[in-house]
C-alpha cells in the first residue's frame, strides 16, 4: 500500500505492533495507542501516512494479530 509493506513476524510479542517496510528503510509501530517505536531510513512524510494507515486500520491490525497468535 503506498509503497509501504505492512507486516509482523511469526515469533512477535507484546505489546501489539507491526513492522513497515519501504524501499527507504522500515518502521515498527505500537498499534493500541498508534505510536511510532522506531524508524530507520524511511522518510518523514512516509512515516507520517505509514502512522496514518496504522491509525485507520488499527482494529483490523488487532483482530489479524489475535487470529495469528491467539493471545
Amino acid at each position: 500500500m503506498f509503497g509501504m509493506k505492512f507486516f509482523f513476524y511469526s515469533l512477535e510479542h507484546l505489546p501489539i505492533h507491526i513492522h513497515v517496510r519501504s524501499a527507504d528503510g522500515t518502521a515498527k509501530f505500537e498499534v493500541n495507542p498508534v505510536k511510532l517505536v522506531e524508524s530507520r531510513g524511511i522518510k518523514p512524510k512516509d512515516l507520517v501516512l505509514a502512522e496514518a494507515l496504522v491509525e485507520q486500520h488499527s482494529e483490523l491490525i488487532i483482530k489479524k494479530w489475535h487470529e495469528f497468535h491467539g493471545e
